[in-house]
């Protein structure tokens, strides 16, 4: 186990990533606050939430994800890498890509596109209907 609670391998990935981002610990504002919601008494006494500024590029993330503080403490870092990383990267992030991805998926067919796949549907049914053996067609 590693800073985090987590393996080392995770956490050697987001330490990698920071310095590849040129995120510095130094760099990091933490604050540690209550969590909001449902949990009871753990939610109520313990500040397990997690809040990270990056003072250079003042992006901020707050993460309540986990009951646990340390895990909460590595997601966001990890938050906040992705952020900077979208910000740095803009259109080749990957949340960028995947927003674009649904996007194409909902886009409406081109009109030949649709007249093929109908045609595709009712050469399809034409198959089917041949396979049906009913008595007394013979």
């Amino acid at each position: 186990m590693g800073l985090f609670g987590v393996s080392l391998e995770k956490e050697k990935t987001l330490v990698e990533k920071m310095a590849r981002l040129g995120i510095k610990e130094q760099d990091l504002v933490e604050h540690f606050v209550r969590s909001q919601g449902k949990g009871g008494q753990n939610v109520n006494k313990v500040s397990s939430a997690v809040y990270i500024k990056h003072i250079p590029s003042g992006v901020e993330v707050k993460c309540q994800q986990e009951r646990s503080q340390s895990l909460n403490r590595f997601l966001a870092r990890r938050l906040l890498v992705d952020k900077i990383e979208a910000m740095i990267l803009g259109e080749r992030s990957a949340e960028q890509r995947r927003i674009e991805k649904i996007r194409r998926q909902k886009r409406k067919r081109s009109k030949r596109a649709k007249e093929k796949m109908l045609e595709a549907k009712h050469v399809r049914s034409a198959k089917k209907a041949q396979r049906s053996w009913r008595p007394g067609t013979e």
